[in-house]
Formats: structure tokens, C-alpha cells, sequence
């Protein structure tokens, strides 16, 4: 009976063996379902704003975003602000390039102004791109230096916008066609953004008043090397020099997509002092190939470049004939291919 009993109890205690054995089974598997799902979820909230990836931009929730949108020339309007925010927002744009000053040829626009720009922008579901426009055609590299400190200076303001704001440090910094002294300009001054603590994404204007887009094919990997976040964008300006011809526009937004960099046409008319510009064949190989525009310009323009306003009147009630119908309302325009990024959905 001793025997029997003892051989019971060898097998029952095989029994909660192996169903031990199960159970820590089943917890270690639980654990690591969990432990995956954990670095998911990391990963997930590795973004708090736009980041780039394999040359595309994502918004903070993990979408393509394609920008669509117009430029504000804001620092030479200050009282135009709202107003043409409320006109943008009616095109159906899902962002807005501002003109911002640092003080070294106009007024300084303060933080509390790019602030009420900032909440402005959002308010009306627009993306805000901010850029500063003195060392527009500089070739000195202290003027680009200028630019990015204006937006450690700001910092405060901009330090939480991530998901709202994308950083154009300089307008068309660096007249000449060159890019040795782009690229090391650029080498420098991307990192003072991040040591401010700047986590957004930066987008860079091309050499040669932004139209020399062969600079991103032969010095883009340093600069966006140069950005330990790896969260650099370029953008390329296109007026009769590189957005004359179908095959010019081709090739010089190649310079970018062919290196896996990611791109934007961050100014473009439908002519200018340099030429005509094919300005539907642009549209429509941005909108074919997933890549951004933004239309130069709301209105504002003189000197002999009243032709790029889009606008005739501030609030929008009328749109030139010849440009703004064009960008707004053509084929392969704004109202028809903008979508409104995923941040502003509730």
C-alpha cells in the first residue's frame, strides 16, 4: 500500500512538474508579448513631432505627410497675419511658410510674436514653417549662424511644437552656386539647434538662391549626417533656373529623392526675372511622386514681382488669374490634393 501510495506521489508531483513548467511557460510568454509590446510603444513615442525616415516625412502620429501650401511674407505684414491665415486656410492649405526676421535687416520678430504665429497656425489646422529671411543671397557663413541663433533664442517657444512646427533655419542662404561652403556652413550650424534642445525637424534651403539643388547630390549626406537626430529635410527654390523645363525640375528633385533624401519645392512662381517656369508639369510630378510644395507668394510682392502674388486682395476674395487659380484651384493643385496632417484630428 506504501508502494502504491508512493508511486501516486511521484506521479503527482511529475503532474505539477510539468504543469509548472506550463505556467512559467505561459508567464514568459506573457512577458514577452509584453516586452514587445513595450518596445513597440517606445518606439511609437520615439516621435514627439515630424521626423524623417528613408527619405519621407512623418507627422507625430506616424503619417506621410505631404506638404501643401502657400507663402507669408509676415515680417514685412505684420497686420496682415490673421487675416491671411483665415484666406490660406480657405485654399484648403495644410501649411504655411512665414517670413520671420532675426533683426539684421528688419525688425526682429520677438518669441511672443512667432508664439501667437505658432497658435495661430494651429488654431486654423495649419502646419507652420518657419524660416528667417536676412541672410537670404548671404554667402558669409556668420549670416547663416545668425539665422539658426535666432531660433536657439526663441527656443522657448518652440521647445513643445514639435508637432506643429518644422524649421527652416535660413531662406536661401548662400547666393552662389556652390557647395563646399554650404555644406560646412550647414555642418555647423544644425548641431547648435540640437544642443539647444531643438528636437524638430530642419529643412534646408539649397545653394544658389535655393535653385542650385546639385548641392544636395554632392553635400547633403554631411549635412544630414551633421544632425544627430537624423531629422533633416531639403528644399529646393524653383523659378525659370531650376524649375524652367520639365527635365530641369526632374533632375534637380532627383538630386534629392535618387540619395534618399527627403524633399520639398519650398518656394516656386509660374515665372520670374530668371524665366518661365513650367509650373504644371512641377505640380504634377510632385503630386505623382508624394512630394511637397509651397507656392510663392500670398501677396505683398513689388519691386517688378507683383506677378507672384497669388492673392489680389488680403482676405483672398479674389485670386490672380494667371498664378493663384493656378496653385489653388488648377490640377494637380492645393484644393485638390491637400490633406489636413493627422496632429489636428481629434
Amino acid at each position: 500500500m506504501r508502494k502504491k501510495r508512493n508511486k501516486l506521489l511521484i506521479v503527482f508531483l511529475m503532474l505539477v512538474l510539468v504543469f509548472s513548467a506550463c505556467g512559467d511557460k505561459a508567464a514568459g510568454d506573457g512577458q514577452g508579448s509584453s516586452a514587445v509590446s513595450e518596445e513597440v510603444q517606445n518606439k511609437e513615442e520615439e516621435h514627439t513631432g515630424f521626423y524623417v525616415e528613408d527619405g519621407v516625412l512623418y507627422d507625430a502620429n506616424g503619417n506621410p505627410f505631404v506638404l501643401r501650401g502657400i507663402n507669408h511674407a509676415h515680417t514685412w505684414f505684420t497686420d496682415k497675419l490673421f487675416l491671411t491665415l483665415d484666406a490660406i486656410e480657405e485654399t484648403g492649405s495644410n501649411c504655411v511658410r512665414i517670413v520671420l526676421s532675426n533683426g539684421e535687416q528688419w525688425n526682429e520678430d520677438s518669441a511672443g510674436t512667432v508664439a501667437g504665429i505658432i497658435k495661430a497656425c494651429k488654431d486654423r489646422n495649419l502646419i507652420a514653417i518657419l524660416e528667417v529671411h536676412d541672410a537670404t543671397g548671404y554667402n558669409d557663413k556668420e549670416s547663416l549662424l545668425a539665422a539658426a541663433q535666432y531660433f536657439v533664442d526663441i527656443k522657448d517657444v518652440l521647445i513643445g511644437e514639435e508637432a506643429y512646427v518644422i524649421i527652416n533655419i535660413a531662406n536661401e542662404w548662400m547666393g552662389n552656386s556652390t557647395t563646399q561652403a554650404w555644406k560646412e556652413a550647414y555642418v555647423e550650424a544644425i548641431p547648435m539647434l540640437r544642443e539647444a534642445g531643438l528636437t524638430h525637424t530642419i529643412m534646408v534651403d539649397s545653394a544658389g538662391w535655393g535653385q542650385y539643388a546639385k548641392c544636395i547630390a554632392e553635400g547633403g549626406r554631411e549635412v544630414f549626417d551633421a544632425d544627430p537626430l537624423a531629422n533633416v529635410m531639403f528644399s529646393i527654390h524653383m523659378y525659370g533656373t531650376a524649375g524652367g523645363t520639365a527635365e530641369k525640375i526632374e533632375t534637380n528633385l532627383k538630386y534629392a529623392t535618387d540619395n534618399g533624401f527627403c524633399v520639398c519645392v519650398g518656394e516656386f512662381g509660374y515665372t520670374h526675372t530668371d524665366g518661365d517656369v513650367d509650373e504644371a508639369f512641377l505640380m504634377q510630378y510632385c503630386v505623382e511622386n508624394q512630394i511637397g510644395y509651397i507656392a510663392w507668394s500670398w501677396k505683398g510682392n513689388g519691386g517688378g514681382v507683383e506677378y507672384l502674388d497669388l492673392a489680389t486682395q488680403w482676405d483672398g476674395r479674389e485670386l490672380s488669374a494667371d498664378w493663384g487659380e493656378i496653385v489653388v484651384n488648377g490640377t494637380n493643385g492645393i484644393r485638390e490634393t491637400a490633406l489636413t496632417c493627422t496632429v489636428f484630428e481629434e
